[in-house]
């Protein structure tokens, strides 16, 4: 059987992954390129799953990846968008707080948006909150003009035609099982045709950790994966317009349930953040035995869950139980009734979880030999997907001698 020999392999076709071609096929035209997928489609998991929101850059810490990746990869996108025809919708987004401390953790989140640079950012009071969305309530809200809902498949699949127009190949149905070193080479097998690259850029997502740990890397953090889940609002429930948003808890790097317009038409309600029990887990009973044992098995899991238990307790309750979603979105918008309601679907985040049972909150990228590991992408990634490719190229550049 021959082999394929190429300069670069770039492990999972998700958005982080083809971003990251693209920005190394843009910088090193001549460089010979592969992407490996186990699926037999690009974007099949954490891409294709979320909330479909371009995030303008509020929630994350001044100097951090995410601030940084973020706001660059919100220009990246929208140009990137109007270039290939992926339609936008910049809808706008509202923060809204009830009351108690969410008015001086909604101030923190200003500051932190204005510290970033985020141009248009307004602190509004219940008037103004009734002219963005008249069924919303609060004391005062956050107004984010610049936030945008799009179709990040549509994004991925536009990424994947300007690569295969490039002449990067994309193998899909390429499950890498092995990883091995010879001769200053790295040897990977995947799918029904083993490749040979000088050098590998992970983009694993889900398995990111694993991937790290074929090549021998101790990558100190295992992905533990949470389900979140959405209702959708039928056609008839006309109570929400945009983007509404709670003020997140600052303790868990989730944003709480929320109403997000979608950019094929209707509404979603969620997610929650449910554990899964298999790293594909989209549904309650799917279960991956052997991934929940090695979780189980994990130190950092039982710390973890000795630090969230009471949050992961409401989780669950949650998910199992209508009313109690109901009652965390009547939170945000009153009038919501439980016939307003219908079961959407599910999406999985990959977290990374340390030994210490810390949830990971920002971008975790590794250098590695003849290796850049991408071990912690959660929201906003796709989002910064482009920013975080460019920033991969120039880290490549320079450890791969390119």
């Amino acid at each position: 059987m021959n082999t394929e020999k190429y300069e670069i392999a770039v492990v999972g076709a998700g958005i982080v992954g083809l971003g990251t071609a693209l920005a190394l096929a843009e910088r090193y035209p001549h460089l010979s390129l592969v992407i490996l997928e186990k699926e037999s489609r690009v974007a099949g998991h954490q891409t294709s799953h979320n909330s479909g929101v371009i995030h303008a850059g509020i929630y994350y810490r001044p100097g951090s990846y995410k601030a940084k990746l973020c706001v660059e990869g919100v220009r990246l996108l929208k140009d990137f968008c109007q270039e290939n025809g992926v339609r936008y919708d910049l809808c706008g987004k509202v923060i809204v707080a009830a009351g108690g401390d969410e008015r001086q953790r909604l101030q923190a989140l200003y500051e932190r948006g204005k510290a970033n640079g985020i141009a248009g950012l307004e602190m509004i009071g219940p008037e103004r909150l009734r002219e963005i969305e008249p069924h919303a309530r609060a004391v005062q809200a956050l107004y984010s003009p610049g936030t945008a809902i799009v179709d990040f498949s549509a994004v991925a699949a536009a990424m994947a035609k300007k690569l295969t127009d490039r002449g990067v190949r994309i193998q899909t149905g390429s499950r890498v099982r092995a990883i091995h070193r010879r001769d200053g080479l790295l040897h990977l097998e995947a799918g029904i045709s083993p490749v040979t690259a000088r050098n590998l850029i992970s983009c694993g997502g889900l398995y990111s950790d694993c991937i790290a740990r074929m090549m021998g890397l101790n990558p100190g953090i295992t992905i533990i994966p949470f389900r979140g889940e959405y209702f959708t609002l039928r056609p008839e429930c006309k109570l929400v317009r945009g983007l509404i948003y709670p003020v997140p808890d600052p303790q868990f790097p989730f944003l709480g349930v929320h109403f997000t317009k979608k950019i094929s038409g209707g509404f979603e309600a969620g997610p929650n953040a449910v554990l899964a029990f298999a790293r594909e887990g989209y549904g309650k009973w799917n279960i991956h035995w052997g991934e929940l044992g090695r979780m189980l098995a994990y130190r950092g899991f039982w710390a973890m869950g000795r630090r969230y238990w009471r949050m992961g307790f409401y989780e669950y309750y949650r998910s199992f139980s209508r009313s109690a979603f109901l009652v965390a979105l009547q939170k945000l918008v009153p009038e919501l009734q439980g016939q307003d309601m219908a079961p959407g679907g599910s999406g999985v985040r990959a977290q990374a979880v340390t030994s210490s049972g810390s949830l990971v909150d920002d971008f975790q990228i590794v250098e590695a030999p003849n290796a850049i590991h991408v071990l912690n992408a959660p929201s906003p990634a796709a989002t910064a997907s482009l920013a975080i490719g460019r920033h991969i190229a120039n880290l490549a550049g320079s450890a791969f001698g390119l």
